[in-house]
């Protein structure tokens, strides 16, 4: 009955940030109230606020949601390398720098309001801890399977220079993606290598 009870949980909670998504990309953050999310999602507000307590609980999961997704999408690039790493991390990279042109959540981080606590773009920028984590710790372990030989400090190293940096390319593009992925490749491949 415990695990019954988790799935549905499980499937209202994924329903409120469906919800939340929609409302978002449609309206924008800013405009973002928790009504709108159990209408949209058809449940009471007062649900909304047991599952996630807060507007921004609400926006720092749909964020990690959308890491989940770009980070499968990152890891299909570098299963497509497996003996180049300069070649996986720039494909990984142009994907990822790519795919978050085109995606309405993120464009809904970049334009939303002016940079207050519950500004989306927040968890991105000053709140981006968890984000940070997830992708430095999805990464590390996958270099350190496929290219064992780069000694460990050095890998970390590179690693976070990898995720940072593409971060910092997404929240403000200066280059196309394809020249910023080999850019952020050579300095990832220098690191990885010293």
């Amino acid at each position: 009955m415990t695990r019954y009870r988790e799935s549905v949980r499980s499937l209202l909670k994924e329903r409120i940030l469906d919800a939340a998504y929609e409302r978002v990309t449609a309206e924008g953050w800013d405009r973002l109230k928790m009504t709108h999310i159990a209408t949209t999602a058809g449940v009471s507000r007062q649900t909304v606020y047991t599952e996630y307590g807060s507007k921004a609980a609400i926006g720092q999961a749909l964020v990690m949601r959308e890491v989940e997704r770009f980070l499968t999408g990152i890891q299909d690039q570098l299963l497509a390398h497996p003996r180049d790493m300069r070649a996986a991390i720039t494909a990984a990279i142009e994907y990822t720098l790519c795919t978050a042109a085109d995606n309405p959540l993120l464009k809904a981080v970049l334009t939303s309001g002016g940079g207050g606590d519950d500004d989306l773009l927040t968890h991105l920028t000053t709140r981006s801890e968890p984000l940070l984590e997830t992708a430095i710790n999805m990464l590390t372990a996958h270099v350190a399977e496929a290219w064992p030989e780069i000694e460990a400090h050095s890998r970390g190293l590179a690693v976070e220079a990898v995720v940072r940096l593409t971060v910092s390319h997404l929240v403000q593009p200066v280059l196309p993606p394809e020249l910023t992925a080999e850019r952020i490749a050579e300095v990832t491949m220098r690191v990885a290598q010293t």
